[in-house]
């Protein structure tokens, strides 16, 4: 997958969900039960006991397609080095995020042929990433002025595509999206500490569900994905 067949997908599917917990075992059982929910696009990140590992394992997987993709777009998070985009990339990341924006790893990710979201949080941040080469940005931590700060900053540079990664949720999520969103990135609302701690499954499949639920919807009623 190239990093424009890459946007291409994360525009049509609108969601990432994302994992980070202290337990391999576990971020396998919950980002399980988010693809029985219909996401098909995933990250662990780095952070995660036996990430790459799970990088691996996913990516070798076939599921039923939605929104055109059969087989799952497997990423890495919280990417803080060169090195560990490298390892990411060997294990079988098609896409890379980092919490901050640092041009190395936008340039070795161009390099290496895989698209990298780098963590922005303001305007500055994000055209500097946009000139360096970075075909979406991830918008980290969401801004007290949530989808209204993204449409005003939008409005003068409207070729950015942005991932709002933090305190999306059902209620919010068509929001962004309205605000001109490129797709969201979900974390808590999906893999809730509570859920995870008892090993409910079946709270993660049901709301990545919900969630998908409103996100055909919004295309159904807007006649657009991004």
């Amino acid at each position: 997958m190239t990093p424009d067949e890459f946007v291409s997908a994360l525009g049509r599917h609108r969601t990432t969900a994302i994992i980070r917990t202290r337990d391999a075992a576990l971020a396998a059982s919950a980002m399980e039960a988010a693809v029985r929910g219909g996401v098909r696009i995933v990250e662990f990140t780095l952070t995660t006991p036996g990430a790459l590992e799970l990088i691996t394992e996913f990516a070798r997987r076939d599921h039923a397609p939605v929104d055109g993709i059969t087989r799952l777009v497997v990423g890495a998070g919280t990417v803080l080095t060169v090195a560990e985009l490298e390892q990411a990339v060997l294990a079988g990341a098609r896409f890379i995020v980092s919490p901050v924006l640092d041009l190395d790893i936008i340039h070795a990710a161009n390099a290496a042929g895989v698209a990298v979201l780098p963590g922005v949080h303001t305007p500055t941040e994000m055209l500097t990433a946009h000139r360096a080469g970075a075909p979406l940005v991830k918008l980290f931590p969401a801004p007290a002025g949530g989808p209204a700060w993204l449409r005003a900053v939008l409005a003068p540079l409207p070729m950015l595509k942005v991932v709002p990664t933090q305190g999306v949720d059902l209620d919010n999520i068509v929001p962004w999206l309205d605000a001109g969103a490129w797709a969201v990135g979900l974390v808590r609302d999906i893999f809730r500490e509570e859920w995870l701690v008892a090993r409910d499954f079946a709270s993660i499949e049901a709301r990545v569900a919900a969630i998908r639920a409103a996100v055909l919807r919004h295309v159904a009623q807007t006649g657009r994905s991004a």
